[in-house]
């Protein structure tokens, strides 16, 4: 029963090469690897790009609710590089939902390739993988606080005080505690997935550093391996 669960679900999500054209007609190039055979191409709506189809290596892979800015600079990435060390290549595709002053959201989605039997052809096939919110992982292990005159984060027995009296904002426009949210960004360094999420004591003129989130894959998803704060210079 598990194996013709898997049958039905890989062969209802990836088409064969016959049909990819006609599925992506109405659907715009956006990037494409040069490592791999890999495409991304979605619809433009207003200021975003939507509905997503993954072309992998001749398969379509969809994706309906992705959210892509249709900004030339923030183009969705797509890495295919080994970051669990198995040996083999996972798909990493780097979104980027918003930007703006003192924003940046970015999100990132994770596949692993696994080899399926469909209509007795063996394929590689993306599955996508969990990885833990980088939001959920500040809240759950970064304690803060803020006054006018200092910053305090601790991270497990480190703490780190910062003085913010030369960012000389007034008390007024402090936020009520230092805020993780409006800078999340994504990269992979040395085959690892890591998260930086920039903190801000005000909304303008108000970073103070980041946290950055080193992942492993264990228990079948991606999860914190290191939590670090590393302030502004």
């Amino acid at each position: 029963m598990k194996k013709v669960l898997i049958l039905i679900i890989a062969t209802s999500l990836f088409a064969v090469l016959s049909k990819t054209k006609a599925m992506i007609n109405e659907y715009e190039e956006i990037t494409k690897s040069d490592k791999a055979d890999i495409t991304l191409c979605a619809k433009k709506m207003n200021e975003a790009y939507t509905d997503f189809k993954i072309i992998f290596k001749g398969g379509v892979l969809t994706r309906p609710y992705w959210i892509n800015t249709t900004s030339p600079t923030w183009s969705p990435q797509i890495i295919y590089e080994d970051i669990n060390k198995d040996g083999k290549n996972e798909l990493i595709i780097i979104l980027t939902k918003g930007t703006g002053t003192g924003i940046l959201e970015r999100e990132v989605h994770v596949f692993h390739i696994q080899n399926q039997r469909i209509k007795n052809e063996l394929v590689e096939v993306p599955v996508e993988v969990l990885v833990d919110n980088p939001i959920a992982i500040v809240l759950k292990n970064v304690k803060t606080e803020l006054s006018p005159n200092k910053a305090i984060i601790s991270i497990g027995e480190k703490k780190f005080t910062i003085n913010v009296k030369p960012l000389k904002i007034e008390p007024e426009h402090l936020f009520p505690d230092i805020y993780f949210g409006n800078l999340i960004n994504f990269e992979i360094n040395d085959n690892q997935l890591i998260a930086k999420i920039g903190g801000q004591i005000s909304p303008a003129g108000g970073s103070i550093g980041g946290i950055q989130i080193t992942y492993m894959f264990k228990d079948k998803m991606y999860q914190a391996k290191s939590i670090e704060f590393n302030p502004n210079e």
